[in-house]
């Protein structure tokens, strides 16, 4: 751990001292980025972008943003060492009333090094990491990569049955696990190559008289369930407090060695982890930041990380982009809790705001909504599922932000598309324009070689340097989706127009053949969400005696509204083709999520069967 004179600050309740430039010595308080003014207006788009390399699309890149990245040298840390480096007094981590620096933040990660190696990790090793959104992600991710290691982030969602598969396909022998999650690892261990189980608290960073209260008060029903400390297992305040800040020499090889094994699948089938190097991760948090440059200041930017950061988008953008940018880092364990995250918008004024759909829909629709100061935000950046239209409208309505919407996929590190960060630049609908040094086609669904033209609907094919290098012991699954010469089948229905501007219609096995017609539930869904009594909708498709399959929608409706099977389907009658009305309509009080908030359109199945 840090010494005892450099140790995170508990916050104060007087005013909350705003940083300027960074200076030298320790400041008496953790400095917090200064937040952002408005935004400024979108640069024009560059008259001088030409089409090159058949990317017609880089005429719409806005201002200076460059047609391709160059990515730094060495490994993933490279960044944030670069921020130490110039920030040391910064706020690196803000988390329940505590605050990081960047100095600190510095110490334990070297401390968390320094402990993995004495464990014997090493280069070629894989470190599975299970924790919410606690510093002891961060800390134990950059530990594990600077003793050469490959991270394994593991939803503390899941199930023993998911966590046995991810720890036999990775061999990972070291872990560090919550210890609300512990006796799910004690349960699969013996079927694993675990050694080295490291177990924290989510109090662990907290002042010493909270780490006292907090398991005997408001965590006492939970602490039931935690079994006591396997022999040879340790405690996280333990392994930082015995361990040296001596980092191990490592020589990183950033285009081959893996940095993250990060699972996918989970939501269709059997989970699979795509190895993404070093340079794949470096490069998608350049092109993001290249993106974003002209509405951000290093040094001066507070993320919410309320999306897991140990789902891809999360790690990258609430993370490694933020940390790369010297940027706050607003640390949510549960996002879920919608008043703790209006909250903490409220209380630290972040600028950058990365959420799914779902998330935006709890903030506009919380009933306090209205008692929460959110104009601090001058961008959310949408991703991992559709955007509804009527979501962004309402969105905007109650923060002042604009939302863009952004696509990506785990493969890709994962961003591959974003909108321009202007309402007037912006097509809602539309994922965006391919990134900087990032290729893109439509191709037949058939025949992934033949290359369809403009408006045709095909499989978006992705090529770039964030592409992973292929999923881990899985050959034939890699070679299903990943050319040899780099394109990746993204798995989703696309269109992409002359200049390159992109709509996904919906993913390849979500599609509904009724009675022979084509639905896309995302079509359907984006109805849905424009009747006024609807807060969020899910279609799938449900066999169907006469028509083969037909079209169901669970619906979670608005609080205090109300409608019938009879009303939403003659809403939907209005407003589309008669062969994609919802046959079946079903209100529940929710709908099944993934921890980042994407709908699980397989157990709406499961349900429906």
């Amino acid at each position: 751990m840090a010494e005892k004179d450099d140790k995170p600050q508990e916050e104060k309740p007087k005013k909350r001292k705003i940083a300027t430039a960074p200076k030298e010595e320790k400041p008496k308080t953790a400095p917090v980025p200064a937040a952002s003014a408005a935004p400024k207006p979108a640069p024009t788009p560059a008259a001088a972008a030409l089409s090159k390399d058949g990317r017609p699309w880089l005429k719409f890149y806005v201002g200076k943003t460059p047609a391709d990245i160059e990515i730094r040298e060495g490994p993933l840390w490279v960044e944030l060492d670069k921020s130490i480096a110039e920030y040391p007094n910064n706020q690196a981590l803000i988390y329940e009333g505590i605050t990081i620096t960047y100095k600190q933040l510095d110490e334990m990660i070297k401390r968390a090094a320094n402990g993995f190696a004495k464990l014997g990790v090493k280069k070629g090793d894989t470190v599975a990491i299970m924790l919410p959104n606690v510093p002891q992600f961060v800390i134990a991710y950059f530990g594990a990569l600077k003793c050469g290691a490959t991270v394994t982030p593991i939803s503390p969602l899941s199930v023993a049955k998911e966590l046995r598969i991810f720890l036999q396909d990775t061999k990972a022998k070291t872990m560090v696990v919550l210890n609300f999650f512990y006796h799910i690892v004690e349960e699969v261990r013996k079927e694993t190559n675990l050694e080295n189980v490291i177990v924290t608290a989510a109090w662990d960073p907290l002042s010493k008289i909270k780490r006292v209260l907090a398991p005997k008060t408001k965590f006492k029903k939970e602490m039931k369930e935690v079994p006591p400390l396997a022999e040879g297992d340790q405690y996280w305040l333990d392994f930082l407090s015995s361990a040296g800040t001596d980092v191990p020499k490592v020589v990183i090889d950033p285009a081959k060695d893996i940095a993250v094994f990060q699972f996918t699948g989970g939501t269709t089938g059997t989970p699979k982890a795509a190895m993404l190097t070093h340079n794949n991760l470096k490069a998608n948090c350049c092109q993001c930041g290249a993106w974003m440059d002209w509405i951000s200041t290093k040094g001066k930017e507070i993320f919410v990380a309320a999306l897991p950061l140990q789902h891809i988008f999360g790690q990258t953008i609430c993370m490694n982009l933020a940390l790369s940018w010297a940027g706050a880092i607003i640390l949510i364990p549960n996002p879920r809790d919608v008043k703790h995250v209006l909250a903490s918008i409220d209380k630290y004024k972040p600028t950058f705001f990365p959420t799914v759909a779902t998330m935006a829909i709890g903030i506009y629709s919380h009933p306090e909504v209205k008692k929460y100061k959110l104009t601090s935000l001058k961008l959310a950046i949408a991703g991992a599922m559709a955007l509804p239209a009527e979501v962004t409208k309402r969105f905007e309505d109650a923060t002042g932000a604009i939302i863009i919407e952004g696509y990506g996929l785990t493969e890709a590190s994962p961003v591959t598309h974003a909108n321009p960060l202007d309402k007037t630049l912006r097509r809602i609908g539309s994922i965006g324009l391919p990134f900087p040094s990032t290729y893109s086609r439509i191709v037949d669904l058939e025949n992934s070689s033949k290359v369809l033209g403009p408006d045709e609907i095909g499989e978006l094919s992705v090529k770039g340097p964030q592409v992973m290098l292929g999923y881990h012991n899985r050959p034939d699954e890699t070679a299903a989706v990943l050319s040899k010469d780099g394109w990746l089948l993204t798995g989703d229905i696309a269109k992409m127009d002359k200049d390159g501007w992109t709509y996904i219609v919906d993913r390849k096995k979500d599609l509904i053949n009724a009675s022979g017609f084509k639905v896309w539930p995302r079509d359907v869904e984006e109805i849905l969400f424009e009747h006024p009594a609807v807060k969020e909708a899910a279609v799938i498709g449900v066999p169907d005696k006469v028509r083969g399959e037909t079209v169901k929608a669970f619906i979670v409706l608005q609080a205090g509204k109300t409608a019938t099977v009879d009303e939403i389907r003659k809403f939907c009658k209005e407003k589309m083709a008669a062969y994609k009305v919802p046959t079946e309509v079903e209100f529940v009080e929710t709908l099944p999520k993934t921890m980042v908030g994407k709908v699980l359109r397989r157990e709406l199945r499961e349900k429906a069967e």
